[in-house]
């Protein structure tokens, strides 16, 4: 998993724009999340699901307002990948997948993390933190006459 400004996937392979970052803002600003998933041999031709989420600093869901009320920063897919002719048998198969995220109303100063679930499962190794930068202090105005 890799935080950058932008990412496709296109002929089974990650395009990357602005990739590797760990600070941002302190404005909401677009940004994008580029996995490559390995499917076990085993796995493959079954269908799968995927989540991610964004958690604050003390794992608790990154709540925004919504059309709806409050919600929390998820996103989530499916997946089944086939075993291509002419790999060896036993070999995970990769799966790139690019998630676009638009600009979020994230607190300026505060790190936060996104957590990746696979089929209800997860691991340490599964996640990407960033942290806003803190908010610019305001200019100072010139004392009246």
């Amino acid at each position: 998993m890799l935080l950058c400004d932008s990412a496709q996937v296109a002929e089974g392979k990650l395009y990357i724009l602005g990739g590797g970052w760990s600070l941002t803002g302190p404005d909401p600003t677009p940004s994008a999340i580029a996995m490559k998933l390995e499917v076990d041999w085993n796995e493959a031709d079954r269908g799968h699901h995927w989540e991610l989420y964004l958690e604050d600093a003390d794992g608790h869901a990154v709540v925004v307002p919504g059309p709806e009320g409050p919600q929390p920063i998820e996103v989530r897919g499916d997946f089944q990948v086939g075993r291509p002719p002419g790999i060896a048998p036993g070999s995970p198969i990769d799966l790139p997948l690019a998630v676009g995220v638009g600009p979020l109303p994230l607190a300026p100063g505060t790190r936060y993390t996104w957590r990746l679930v696979v089929d209800g499962e997860s691991s340490e190794g599964w996640s990407l933190s960033f942290t806003t930068r803190p908010a610019a202090a305001p200019a100072d105005t010139p004392p009246s006459a």
